[in-house]
């Protein structure tokens, strides 16, 4: 798998299971829709979409992750592709919604996958992301309980690799041409969150 780019199926289904509730939340009615999870994983989440009525498809690096997504959910269209290729030529269309769950944390460059979501999507449609949350209190309570080096270890090869803040995704989201930034924490106690998830509308009309 080629690193900084996603990560494995697995770590994508244990994700999932808090984000699940402020997740759909934040989609709201899904039904009769079309939805790219980007970074999907083994698929499990993207099938959960397709169960509440979404005309849904899933990427991902891994190819191990995209068989069992392929064996599992075979009414759903996968591919093996990056975040950095060119989503809206390679599926000839965009989306109402498009979804990635704790993927920009392993990004390079965080920047271009903006940029191709940002493609993907449908003018007046939603980008919903999710990613580990940081800010003051999180990372002071990670500091005086000495967990800073476990938290931001270096010595996690294909881990993460940028840790954003509520005010720094939103310079990201806004560079990308985004609007209507909304927040949700998830997981834990508010402003010691595990992960936040983050949506954004693309503008109507041409960019």
């Amino acid at each position: 798998m080629e690193k900084g780019l996603a990560y494995s199926g697995t770590e994508r289904a244990h994700t999932v299971a808090y984000l699940e509730g402020p997740l759909l939340e934040e989609l709201g009615s899904i039904s009769g829709k079309t939805v790219l999870d980007i970074g999907c994983g083994n698929g499990a989440f993207t099938a959960t979409l397709a169960g509440r009525g979404a005309q849904v498809a899933g990427i991902d690096v891994s190819s191990t992750g995209i068989a069992l997504a392929r064996q599992e959910h075979p009414g759903v269209e996968w591919g093996v592709m990056s975040a950095y290729d060119d989503l809206r030529s390679h599926f000839g269309r965009e989306f109402d919604l498009v979804v990635s769950l704790e993927v920009i944390e392993h990004l390079f460059d965080p920047r271009r996958f903006l940029a191709r979501a940002f493609q993907a999507v449908k003018p007046g449609g939603r980008l919903v992301l999710s990613t580990p949350y940081h800010g003051y209190l999180k990372n002071l309570a990670l500091a005086v309980s000495d967990r800073l080096d476990g938290h931001f270890t270096a010595l996690w090869d294909g881990g993460h690799i940028k840790f954003f803040s509520w005010a720094t995704i939103q310079v990201l989201l806004k560079e990308a041409g985004f609007v209507d930034l909304r927040f949700r924490g998830a997981g834990r106690v508010p402003f010691l969150w595990k992960s936040m998830v983050v949506s954004a509308r693309r503008p109507d009309g041409p960019t």
